[in-house]
């Protein structure tokens, strides 16, 4: 059976380290053939010109302002579904696949339909090792068949893992997954929307699969570092936000966030731990600050059944 599969690609700033190049080249090395469409979020290095220049078969759309992952992602995601795309391939510009990764994941969605997402094993750059972020999703604990497979010499092709999280980096969403759950949330610009997407296809009864017979590999371990305070309190900001986004979660998550940060500073005052008594001050004004009106009326249309955000 012929199938129309199109890979989706964000690009921002992707000429370093060869990064368009080693994307580009393994999906038009793939054993199926596969369209690509790369939205560049006004990079202001050489990525248009060298796209346009090196690879003029690739439908490149070049947005007037920084968009953010997820809204050009579904500027991408809708373009290939009015093409007529059957599979949707979501690959990040610093990532590139094995020949027949693509191929071997669209014969798991096929013949596995209960799941709405899937990916390969995520190694790093190097491919010495799994990525650092996908590292957190195959502790034993959740997954104790993964490590008893990849132990193996030889993995089949067929063996299909169901996981909670796998990062956006590397996604295979068949169209029924495109026509019940849509795009990505408008509410997250850069960063989480991976996880609210996921809630989602739970919410929905999908589940998320990872092949493990087949790699990504994801160039981002080079990474600027973020200093201590920052990072923690962008990730409250940011865990708030899901928390409320989240449609498997129930209650007035702000309100039950403001009783537990009362808790921690009370908890923090009668063992006088300065430090946390600033924290959880700081946290209180991120928290007070968020706006919930936007936020539930997204999460209200991402619950319903359709292709949400794209239309």
């Amino acid at each position: 059976m012929k199938r129309n599969i199109f890979a989706i690609i964000v690009i921002y700033n992707g000429m370093q380290k060869h990064w368009i190049q080693k994307c580009f080249d393994s999906l038009l090395k793939s054993t199926l053939k596969i369209n690509i469409i790369a939205i560049d979020n006004v990079s202001t290095d050489e990525s248009v010109d060298f796209i346009k220049k090196n690879y003029p078969t690739i439908e490149l759309i070049e947005n007037k302002s920084n968009e953010g992952f997820g809204k050009a992602n579904n500027i991408g995601i809708k373009k290939a579904y009015d093409r007529g795309a059957d599979y949707f391939f979501l690959l990040n510009q610093d990532a590139w696949v094995e020949y027949n990764t693509v191929e071997i994941l669209i014969k798991n969605s096929h013949k596995n339909p209960d799941y709405g997402i899937i990916s390969p094993l995520h190694m790093n750059g190097e491919g010495n090792l799994i990525d650092q972020g996908f590292y957190n999703c195959i502790n034993p604990f959740k997954c104790r068949e993964l490590y008893s497979i990849l132990s193996s010499q030889k993995i089949s092709d067929e063996v299909i893992l169901n996981f909670d999280f796998v990062p956006a980096a590397c996604w295979l969403l068949p169209k029924k997954t495109i026509e019940n759950i849509g795009g990505f949330n408008p509410t997250f610009y850069h960063y989480a929307e991976d996880d609210n997407y996921i809630h989602r296809a739970r919410y929905k009864s999908m589940k998320i699969g990872i092949v493990p017979s087949v790699k990504v590999f994801h160039d981002r371990e080079e990474r600027p570092p973020h200093t201590y305070y920052d990072a923690l309190l962008t990730k409250y900001k940011r865990k708030i936000i899901l928390d409320i986004s989240n449609p498997l979660l129930s209650g007035k998550r702000k309100t039950i966030e403001y009783r537990i940060l009362f808790s921690d500073l009370v908890r923090a005052i009668l063992f006088l731990d300065y430090k946390s008594i600033k924290l959880v001050g700081n946290k209180f004004k991120i928290l007070t600050k968020i706006q919930t009106k936007p936020i539930l009326k997204n999460r209200k249309i991402s619950e319903k059944t359709g292709m949400n955000f794209l239309l």
